[in-house]
């Protein structure tokens, strides 16, 4: 990934609202992102932004799942799979089944297609809405004595 197409998918807010920052697949219309959380989140939505030919189409999630490259990402079945529109490209957000995105560690996005079938495929933006799983130290907790 450059440096250039790196900054679409940054925290910093003053990238992530620049749309002349882009990240492009360069083989086919195909690309991978894996995406490490530094606490474990619950995720809810997904926001893409980007051009109505050359925007994702079917975009596949996979919770938790690391090593995953072009050649093996069919062999795992997604966590979710989303058939992007053209109002989920001008920022619509997708929502995700919750269920499947309760204890999230990592996530791996998978653009399996783009919405003109040509060969190159551009995000502007891709956001993730959720929250922080607050984690329990068990260490802190004191047995109730029953009286």
């Amino acid at each position: 990934m450059s440096a250039q197409s790196a900054n679409a998918i940054q925290r910093n807010q003053g990238y992530r609202e620049d749309d002349g920052l882009l990240l492009e697949s360069d083989a086919d219309e195909q690309l991978l992102i894996y995406i490490p959380f530094t606490q474990v989140v619950k995720l809810y939505a997904l926001v893409v932004k980007a051009s109505e030919e050359e925007g994702p189409k079917t975009v596949k999630l996979f919770s938790n799942r690391e090593h995953m490259g072009f050649s093996n990402v069919n062999d795992f079945p997604p966590s979710d799979t989303a058939v992007l529109s053209e109002d989920n490209l001008k920022g619509k957000p997708v929502v995700l089944k919750y269920v499947k995105f309760q204890n999230v560690r990592s996530l791996t996005i998978f653009i399996e297609d783009n919405q003109s079938g040509s060969e190159i495929t551009k995000v502007q933006k891709i956001a993730l809405h959720g929250t922080t799983v607050e984690t329990t130290d068990m260490k802190g907790l004191k047995k109730v004595e029953d009286h």
